[in-house]
């Protein structure tokens, strides 16, 4: 061999060598949190204080979680109380993983003739005929009597206190005054979210950035609450007792009433009856193992099996050797999430409403093989569908006409009228896609670990009356049309497939790491990327939250028109020139953006000294407190 080319070889072969350590060694924007006794990590750094006030009245990461909930539902951080819940709890006494399922349902009425008859496509992206029952208060209080230590009216006192006026952050006051267009068409939203409407003196409508936003109205609905838990304990109950008399107060009370109320007057279908039948279910999770990590995810109510199948197709590749963010690397990332993400298209849905999703064969190792060997390792396959699960599994699939009918792109998104469903267009596909929320991540050193991914129910939200809860835009995450997704048409009392996931890993029975994001249905490709960044590539927590990932757009929208857009990519400068152009042979269309949408947030647990990371991403307000 020449020797020039021997050291050709030797330069690349060194290059490779290196490149997994200077990855480990970036510098981060923001410092890792160190924590011993407890971390507490979310959207808002008022929210994180919530859960810091929680720790200090000796609660737990539970109760910290919980404060931190309703501190950001309060500041309607892309979410707010009449928005839905769900989280992942380890509890250290039992060494179990609990899921949390606080989504609501359709309610009476919503059926697909009933959108069908409006003009719509698919259900409206906001407004009453935007909202599945309320999931938040729900879920906060069931996880509180279930696993927390302290009062309801101690772990509300925050949220309490920031509706009786905290000085709004500029993000969020500018949001308030971009929608008001849609603000107006509600007098109680107007009321709340558009103080200076009338006052001829002022130049905007919303609040100002710092101003103190007061919710007198949502203040009253927190009192009630905090009054129907100190009536229960003056007559004797416990506890948990009394914290679930708060909750039928909601659900069955004067406050459901207002709901039920305001929303028919506006031309919604809510009744008395969907609040009162609806239920959080405390429910086991879905697990996979990867490498010797298993991976703990909410089954498919939402969107967190895909990670778990995307994990299972790469563990046939050696991921590290080639390479962080090289073309290869992204090309195979890509291609494993199109199929997790064609499955999740047109599999997932609410696992307590017929018909029966095939979770084991999704989830099966073999299931995976089958699909790696779909993988071309040229070429992206813009028409990447799903598969047949059941094979891997008992039973035989009852829509294997619709799987051969299915395209990537949804047969109603170009259906006549498809735009007037949006009642005026309030997110273009690239917003809806993003649309951020909060995640919320807590532990303690007794071993309590949760990760939450609350949302709905964001600016512009309708308000329900006067009870100052802002109603869910959930809705329009169902399909009218079977051939899209059977498994997530609309019915009275289902619930839409959603796209909030948040996860926990455990190491030899022990908590690894909790991490989520803010997102839409980005979220599972930004956590799939965290947890190989930290397993494949060592980073750190913090270093794996900043780290520029990549943007898929093939797998359909969860929102507005439920668009796909095969082959799109996003990356960053980072991604150098050379791989750009060797990704676009092999059929992607590149953008390059400073930053693709990652707001990660996360805890690691660090098993050798007996201590806690937490790290939060650089892109937006993310931050947390450790202690």
């Amino acid at each position: 061999m020449p020797t020039f080319t021997r050291r050709v070889l030797l330069g690349a072969v060194c290059a490779l060598s290196i490149a997994a350590p200077l990855v480990a060694a970036q510098p981060t924007t923001k410092p890792v949190l160190h924590g011993k006794h407890w971390v507490a990590i979310t959207g808002k750094p008022l929210g994180a204080t919530a859960g810091a006030m929680m720790f200090a009245k000796g609660g737990n990461a539970v109760d910290a979680a919980c404060a931190m909930l309703g501190a950001t539902a309060t500041m309607w951080d892309v979410l707010s109380w009449g928005g839905e819940t769900q989280a992942l709890i380890y509890n250290p006494h039992t060494g179990e993983v609990k899921g949390i399922n606080a989504l609501g349902v359709a309610p009476t009425g919503a059926t697909p003739e009933f959108f069908r008859d409006q003009g719509m496509v698919y259900p409206p992206e906001y407004g009453p005929l935007a909202a599945v029952t309320p999931g938040t208060p729900g879920g906060l209080m069931v996880m509180l009597a279930e696993f927390g230590t302290l009062s309801l009216a101690e772990v509300l006192a925050p949220s309490m206190e920031m509706a009786r006026g905290y000085p709004i952050e500029a993000q969020q006051a500018d949001n308030m005054e971009r929608r008001r267009d849609v603000i107006l068409q509600w007098p109680d939203s107007t009321r709340v979210f558009l103080p200076h409407l009338d006052d001829d003196s002022q130049q905007r409508a919303a609040p100002y950035p710092g101003e103190i936003f007061k919710q007198p109205d949502l203040l009253a609905t927190l009192q009630k609450l905090v009054d129907a838990e100190a009536a229960a304990l003056a007559a004797g109950k416990s506890r948990k007792e009394a914290i679930y008399a708060a909750y039928e107060r909601f659900y069955k009370g004067d406050i459901a009433a207002e709901i039920v109320r305001a929303t028919r007057e506006h031309g919604g279908l809510f009744t008395r009856e969907d609040l009162a039948n609806w239920q959080v279910h405390i429910e086991e999770p879905v697990t996979t193992n990867y490498r010797g990590i298993d991976v703990y995810k909410l089954t498919t109510w939402v969107q967190g099996p895909a990670m778990l199948q995307a994990l299972n197709i790469l563990e046939g590749y050696d991921l590290k050797s080639m390479g962080y963010n090289s073309s290869r690397y992204i090309h195979t990332l890509y291609q494993a999430m199109n199929l997790a993400f064609a499955d999740r298209d047109f599999y997932y849905g609410d696992p307590y409403f017929p018909p029966e999703e095939p979770v084991a064969g999704l989830l099966s190792k073999q299931y995976a093989a089958a699909r790696r060997k779909e993988i071309d390792p040229a070429r992206n396959n813009p028409d990447a569908r799903p598969g047949d699960p059941y094979a891997f599994q008992r039973g035989s699939n009852p829509f294997k006409d619709l799987l051969q009918q299915w395209t990537p792109i949804p047969p109603s998104s170009d259906a006549e009228g498809a735009e007037g469903f949006q009642q005026a267009g309030l997110m273009s596909h690239d917003e809806g896609f993003l649309a951020g929320t909060t995640s919320i991540q807590a532990a303690d050193a007794e071993g309590w670990v949760v990760s939450v991914t609350p949302s709905g129910g964001w600016v512009p939200a309708f308000i329900a009356g006067n009870t100052g809860i802002g109603l869910s835009q959930r809705m329009q995450s169902f399909v009218l049309d079977e051939r899209i997704n059977p498994y997530n048409v609309v019915a009275p009392g289902k619930r839409p497939r959603a796209t909030l996931t948040p996860s926990l890993a455990l190491k030899d029975g022990k908590p690894l790491m909790a991490f989520s994001v803010q997102g839409g249905d980005t979220q599972d490709q930004n956590l799939l990327q965290f947890f190989l960044n930290m397993v494949e590539f060592d980073m750190n927590v913090q270093q794996a939250a900043e780290a520029h990932n990549i943007t898929s757009y093939q797998m359909q929208s969860s929102f507005g028109a439920h668009q796909s857009q095969p082959g799109r990519l996003e990356v960053t400068p980072q991604v150098t020139p050379y791989t750009r152009a060797a990704l676009e042979k092999m059929g992607y269309t590149v953008e390059t953006v400073e930053r693709t949408y990652s707001p990660i947030t996360a805890i690691w647990f660090d098993a050798e000294h007996g201590t806690m990371w937490g790290g939060a991403s650089d892109y937006g307000e993310d931050y947390g407190i450790a202690w």
